[in-house]
């Protein structure tokens, strides 16, 4: 690995893009509305210019010596020289995930956890593109390119793969007006109409990969898997509000230290007659592969993976956060309250031993790689709608008025007046001052209790699937594999054992005289 960026990249040696790089490629005219207007450049728009700069810690984080070893690797695509973050290669071993976990948890801890689309998550699925190339036929062409393009610069892809909450009692294909589909084919590829929900954080990508998932689909002109630049002409993204523009009208970084730099805008994805070129497809036009693909493209386990372990780098900094809270209201040592802060950390090495389970027993799959175990995968999404909930329900009834008990605005701590009634009155316990409790307690309302925090509490459900398919997923994945059926066939080991007649296997006795004379004592 070159200690020289720069120089290396002038030799021909691929690397990522720095951060300004990032910003730079950001600047392309893509079409972004808010609040009723276009965006004229996302990077300096005050609804995304932070998280444009926290994305931009990530990249910078991956040329600085202190975190590039556990973030990168050697490509494993094209020329030699070139390195780039690892979980965008293909792993072959337990070690492989191992390191892969590192490096995902690694830039995860840059954000606190809070980035849930950070470039990586994508990568869940980029990274299977070199050993998985020929389930794309006859595009495998496209996904071996892609697989090495998005390696040479940490390529920023994000996914809207979810039909729109529209008529979703009727099949797919009788909602034409509203679901992606496309409209026609051209030399050049294919035009393509039509919404998906929700792109979550694509303002600040470079890429959006558009799939299928949920309801079954006949008609072929819904079946397409493919990725669109952000700027492609027709392609829209409608934006929710924006909490990070919210938090510069009503407070500041103090009073909003999450929701100001750190959202990632949900967006509704639109496509207007949108020209995806040949060379951006993955599938088209067969039905049977785009129901297969969830099962056949590594996204699931390797998205669990991901999630999963970014999940626990959440929990360790909500955990810390709320024993801070505690500590500051003077409760830490009420024994209830210490009970519910150990069911906090017993979540936290939940997702952690999951994570670790995934990665130190990997499942053999195409051309020598490897995948993460989806047994643990799926077993996190079920447990994730349940934790994220707990926690914060754990934090409001324990911290309780404490995340109210509140100054406004940290401009009142500038007020010669009021600044003595703070310090006497919101002054935390231990002799902790007020200006430091307050900043702690506003950080944990921002963190559950604002728009901020009610959204996270949503996506942490919603991440992995709703409720249902998590569970029916798991269940129809052990009962395919056959591990639902070995479940069963030990109980019937255990039955086969005994009978009416006593014990049927010769190592066991019933002693049957002992039985006999003690019914006599009881007659």
């Amino acid at each position: 690995m070159p200690a020289d960026d720069t120089g290396a990249h002038m030799a021909g040696q691929t690397r990522p893009l720095t951060g300004a790089e990032y910003i730079e490629s950001l600047r392309d005219d893509r079409e972004i509305y808010l609040y009723g207007e276009r965006v004229k450049d996302v990077t300096q728009h005050p609804a995304f210019h932070n998280p444009v700069r926290m994305t931009a810690r990530l990249y910078d984080a991956l040329h600085d010596p202190q975190y590039r070893d556990v973030l990168t690797t050697a490509t494993d695509a094209g020329g030699p020289g070139g390195y780039t973050h690892r979980f965008y290669t293909t792993p072959h071993s337990a070690d492989d995930l191992v390191a892969d976990q590192q490096a995902i948890a690694q830039w995860a801890r840059l954000s606190y956890g809070w980035m849930g689309r950070s470039p990586d998550y994508k990568a869940s699925f980029l990274g299977t593109l070199g050993a998985n190339a020929d389930f794309y036929n006859p595009f495998a062409t496209n996904a071996r390119r892609w697989y090495k393009e998005s390696q040479e610069k940490v390529l920023y892809w994000n996914h809207a793969i979810v039909h729109p909450p529209v008529d979703r009692d009727r099949p797919p294909d009788e909602v034409a007006d509203v679901f992606v589909h496309v409209e026609r084919e051209t030399d050049n590829g294919v035009i393509v109409s039509g919404a998906k929900v929700v792109a979550t954080g694509s303002a600040l990508t470079h890429y959006n990969f558009i799939a299928h998932y949920g309801l079954p689909i006949k008609d072929r002109k819904f079946a397409i898997v493919a990725t669109v630049p952000m700027n492609a002409r027709g392609m829209k993204l409608i934006c929710r509000q924006s909490y990070t523009a919210a938090s510069a009208l009503t407070g500041s970084p103090f009073d909003y230290p999450l929701s100001s730099r750190l959202d990632e805008n949900d967006t509704i994805l639109v496509l207007d007659k949108v020209l995806i070129p040949w060379e951006n497809v993955f599938i088209y036009g067969d039905v049977a592969k785009v129901g297969m693909f969830t099962g056949h493209s590594g996204f699931i386990e390797r998205f669990t993976f991901h999630g999963c372990t970014r999940l626990a780098v959440k929990f360790e900094f909500l955990a810390g956060l709320l024993a801070k809270a505690l500590e500051l209201t003077g409760v830490s040592d009420f024994r209830g309250v210490q009970t519910r802060l150990g069911e906090v950390l017993a979540w936290r090495n939940l997702f952690w031993g999951l994570s670790d389970a995934a990665a130190r027993n990997p499942v053999k799959w195409r051309n020598g790689a490897v995948l993460p175990n989806p047994r643990y995968g799926l077993a996190y999404r079920w447990f994730s709608q349940l934790g994220y909930a707990r926690l914060r329900e754990i934090a409001l009834q324990d911290v309780a008025s404490g995340l109210i008990y509140l100054n406004s605005s940290a401009k009142d701590f500038q007020n010669p007046e009021l600044r003595p009634y703070l310090d006497k009155y919101l002054r935390g316990s231990h002799g902790v001052g007020s200006v430091e409790r307050v900043k702690v307690m506003k950080l944990l309302w921002d963190a559950i209790g604002t728009e901020f925090g009610g959204r996270h509490d949503l996506y942490e459900r919603n991440y992995a699937g709703n409720h249902e398919n998590t569970r029916l997923e798991l269940l129809f994945g052990q009962l395919a594999d056959g591990q639902v059926d070995s479940y069963k066939a030990l109980v019937d080991q255990c039955l086969s054992e005994y009978d009416l007649d006593g014990w049927q296997v010769p190592d066991l006795a019933s002693f049957e005289e002992l039985g006999a004379a003690g019914r006599d004592l009881l007659s």
